[in-house]
């Protein structure tokens, strides 16, 4: 069977008009109730790739496997802002103490709390439909 070279042009248009339609209908799943501060969490940004924190620590699934991933730290009711602070300061077990000053300090909470806005990371949240996405799974 011989395909058509401008079928199968049309055929593959078409699809990705659909593919394109389908990812952009979908309604993001992010938290938009929290308010940060842009400028700082840039400069935290900075930080967080200066100190090569990625290296230990992920963000959305992304980075290091020895720390834990960050993406959600700051809503953690067992965690948030204090632990952050402190965890930089003094340090844990494999995680040396980080001699940040104040500002950058700020600057890095600011900078996980902007992540942490953006939306979830758990993995295990998260099922593959048919058409390949990667879709939060609805809590009931």
């Amino acid at each position: 069977m011989k395909v058509n070279p401008s079928h199968l042009f049309i055929l593959l248009c078409f699809s990705f008009l659909v593919y394109s339609f389908r990812i952009y209908s979908i309604p993001l799943s992010a938290n938009r109730n929290v308010s940060f501060d842009i400028k700082k969490a840039s400069d935290g940004r900075i930080v967080w790739q200066k100190n090569n924190c990625q290296s230990c620590h992920q963000l959305y699934g992304l980075g290091g496997y020895l720390g834990p991933d960050l993406t959600n730290v700051f809503s953690n009711p067992r965690k948030g802002e204090i632990v952050i602070r402190t965890m930089i300061l003094s340090g844990v077990k494999q995680m040396q103490a980080f001699n940040l000053n104040e500002e950058d300090i700020s600057s890095l909470v600011e900078f996980l709390k902007s992540v942490d806005a953006s939306g979830k990371s758990d993995p295990r949240n998260f099922k593959t439909t048919s058409s390949g996405m990667i879709e939060q799974n609805e809590k009931k």
